[in-house]
């Protein structure tokens, strides 16, 4: 089987790293947790999971295979964690002025 033609091998790779992420973003900071803190968080983590595994799938469609047959898993991996990365930064600094103006 040719691991270079799978897409979603970058998340496959990046799982056990992404998961550090998240239990730190849903971990910190501790207080306030309140119903609406867990359901921002939980909404925020699906859509960085969705918005990363979109990204891998677009990004892995778009590479330009010339440059070899790893590119494409390059590509995909760096753009997916580029995507959940952000999605997770702008995650954090809204559920601060949300907290904040509770």
């Amino acid at each position: 089987m040719n691991v270079a033609g799978i897409p979603a091998l970058a998340l496959i790779l990046f799982a056990p790293w992404f998961l550090i992420l998240a239990a730190l973003y849903w971990l910190y900071p501790r207080q306030p947790r309140n119903p609406a803190r867990t359901r921002f968080d939980a909404i925020a983590l699906l859509l960085a999971f969705a918005a990363c595994l979109a990204s891998l799938y677009w990004s892995f469609g778009l590479a330009d295979r010339s440059h070899g047959a790893l590119w494409p898993q390059i590509l995909a991996t760096s753009v997916g964690y580029g995507v959940f990365l952000a999605v997770l930064t702008g995650a954090v600094f809204l559920r601060h002025r949300i907290l904040a103006q509770a």
